[in-house]
């Protein structure tokens, strides 16, 4: 007799099995129920509708007076057709209606014949028409019994005119919206999630074809408009120093010229303009050429400034006592450093013999800078620390927290890192060796005449009308050094040779000159036809009382006198200057009232 095959083993393993396979289905069945649900869900919404999300009207851009629109938002229209929906004869007739609409070229017409000939339900037939055109357009495809025409609503940015041709108004500032409407650089980028606002949602069902029903549309989200910006930038003032840096720029043969005005007691920017500059209208040809103009250089690129930081190593002498303005020192003309091993030399070459601090300055001696760098310490890195900390306190090396896109922090070696040689120290004195922006310095130069305050450059003054703070920084010097460095900076423009140059007759006016080298990575050898010349100064319409303080920058100019000791511009960086601020102490409500006699105080906020 056989034996049975039902055994209760074999049994119990089967029972097991589907027990197996019915609690991995009942998991899967609940991973697709629960977790996966809100994706199944809306897998099916898109089946059934069609849901577009729509960019809000962008904020708009003013300067300082509320009044001049900077950057707005202009409604365009784009024209859609369903090719699918017009047969050969509706689609010529189309060609024909919008080359005469739209005044189509040759390749126009070929390229809109084409589109049409896909078949496609969803064609871009034109794009950045204006309403009146779109109206015209709409008009006469009804009258025409065309069907599948639509359009739809975008929005472009409009940029002001510039003071240069194919320039827009403050383009490095502000930056542009590219087309995905993202701002980029600048402002636009700094403050895109305020001035873009949320998006709408709009909801609608759709036809077999993809296509939203007519009368079905529903809001999902109403979004919400962008918010507009006050900026403390003067329109005027922009637009007259705009047109002086660009004829400066091609006087001078210069890579590129930069001015910076500010409010050395509030940080408030008044102006930035460098050229070349760009159409932020037309940004789609500057990125097809050359993107890095898209940069703000009075932010974004770093240069060794050359004498104008012989001011620092003087309030470092000032603040160790290690000099004073009428300490005597000796010009010898060049210095041998590090045993012998490096030299240092006067832009002539020339010794003038025994000078006091204040004329050293004045006539920018590296040899006497140098000297007084090498004595502020009781060794070679106590003076280099004590130089350095007077660098950083100032603000360099690192960024100065202006509220635009796109700033660096210069590069300023540390001697606790890396012990600084006597050429090194020497060479920092007087401005080579480290590398600043041109926003650093006139932040800085702000805090030597306003009481010693490092005042928080800003350029946006309020955020949908209400005024927003940018309190200073600190107190980074002692408040009576101001009156010396103000009137070593007017001893600076009343001695030197070019004080010609920047006579303003009835204003208080001081700076300082830098003239520097310019390095090349790749040959490795100093530039023999150009420099980079800066002035860093104030002008102000009483003694004591500076109104604005004014960073200008040539940025790889070619001197058109060349001599020992002679590097003579066609146009000057002091020449520049006198225009600039000329033209901002001119400017209609914009040099501040004067109602006492006393000193202006910086605002210091915490």
């Amino acid at each position: 007799m056989l034996g049975r095959t039902d055994s209760g083993r074999r049994l119990l393993f089967i029972a097991l099995v589907f027990a197996l396979l019915g609690s991995a289905l009942v998991v899967r069945l609940g991973y697709w129920q629960v977790s996966q649900r809100d994706t199944l869900v809306d897998a099916a919404h898109r089946q059934i509708y069609l849901r577009s999300t729509l960019p809000s009207k962008r904020g708009d851009i003013y300067d300082r007076s509320g009044t001049v629109l900077l950057a707005g938002t202009i409604a365009r229209e784009r024209l859609i057709g369903s090719a699918q929906q017009l047969d050969a004869g509706q689609q010529q007739a189309l060609v024909d209606l919008l080359t005469g609409s739209l005044g189509l070229t040759p390749d126009d017409v070929a390229a809109l014949q084409e589109k049409l000939a896909s078949g496609r339900p969803y064609v871009v037939l034109a794009q950045d028409l204006s309403p009146a055109t779109a109206e015209a357009i709409r008009s006469a495809t009804d009258a025409a019994g065309l069907p599948g025409i639509s359009f739809e609503t975008t929005f472009t940015r409009a940029y002001q005119p510039g003071g240069a041709p194919g320039s827009s108004l403050a383009a490095h500032l502000l930056g542009f919206v590219n087309d995905a409407g993202a701002g980029q650089y600048g402002v636009e980028q700094r403050y895109q999630e305020i001035l873009a606002g949320t998006p709408s949602v709009v909801e609608s069902d759709k036809d077999a074809n993809g296509q939203p029903l007519a009368d079905t549309e529903r809001i999902v989200s109403p979004g919400v408009a962008g918010t507009d910006l006050r900026l403390t930038l003067d329109a005027r003032l922009q637009l007259a120093i705009e047109q002086e840096v660009m004829a400066a720029q091609i006087a001078d043969r210069a890579d590129s010229v930069s001015v910076v005005v500010m409010d050395p007691y509030s940080g408030a920017l008044l102006a930035d303009a460098s050229y070349p500059s760009y159409d932020a209208n037309d940004f789609r040809a500057t990125a097809g050429i050359d993107a890095s103009q898209f940069l703000d250089p009075t932010i974004a690129e770093v240069y060794e400034p050359g004498s104008v930081f012989k001011l620092f190593t003087t309030i470092a002498a000032l603040e160790t006592g290690t000099a004073t303005l009428s300490t005597v020192f000796r010009d010898t003309g060049s210095m041998m450093l590090d045993h012998g091993t490096a030299r240092i030399q006067d832009a002539d070459g020339k010794a003038m013999g025994k000078l006091k601090l204040e004329d050293a300055i004045a006539f920018s001696r590296n040899v006497v800078a140098a000297r007084v760098a090498l004595k502020l310490g009781p060794t070679l890195q106590d003076s280099a620390s004590i130089l350095h900390e007077v660098w950083t306190r100032f603000g360099f090396g690192a960024k100065t927290g202006i509220d635009v896109s796109g700033e660096v922090g210069g590069l300023v070696n540390d001697p606790a890192i890396s012990d600084w040689t006597q050429i090194d120290l020497a060479n920092g004195s007087f401005g080579q060796g480290v590398a600043v922006t041109p926003m650093q310095l006139v932040t800085a130069y702000a805090a030597m005449i306003n009481g010693g305050i490092l005042v928080q450059p800003h350029v946006v003054d309020a955020i949908d009308g209400k005024a927003i703070e940018a309190p200073a920084r600190g107190q980074i010097m002692d408040q009576a050094l101001t009156p010396m460095l103000e009137g070593l900076m007017n001893h600076v423009l009343s001695t030197n040779w070019y004080r010609d140059d920047v006579r303003m007759p009835g204003y208080w006016l001081g700076g300082k000159t830098g003239t520097a080298q310019i390095w090349d990575a790749k040959a490795h050898r100093w530039l023999t036809n150009k420099l980079n010349f800066s002035f860093i100064g104030f002008v102000g319409r009483q003694p004591g009382h500076p109104d604005f303080v004014i960073a200008v920058k040539l940025g790889g100019a070619r001197p058109a006198i060349t001599g020992p000791g002679q590097l003579i511009l066609a146009e000057k960086s002091t020449e520049l200057f006198r225009r600039i601020a000329t033209d901002a102490e001119n400017t209609p409500g914009l040099p501040p009232q004067l109602t006492s006699q006393d000193v202006p105080t910086a605002r210091l906020g915490g």
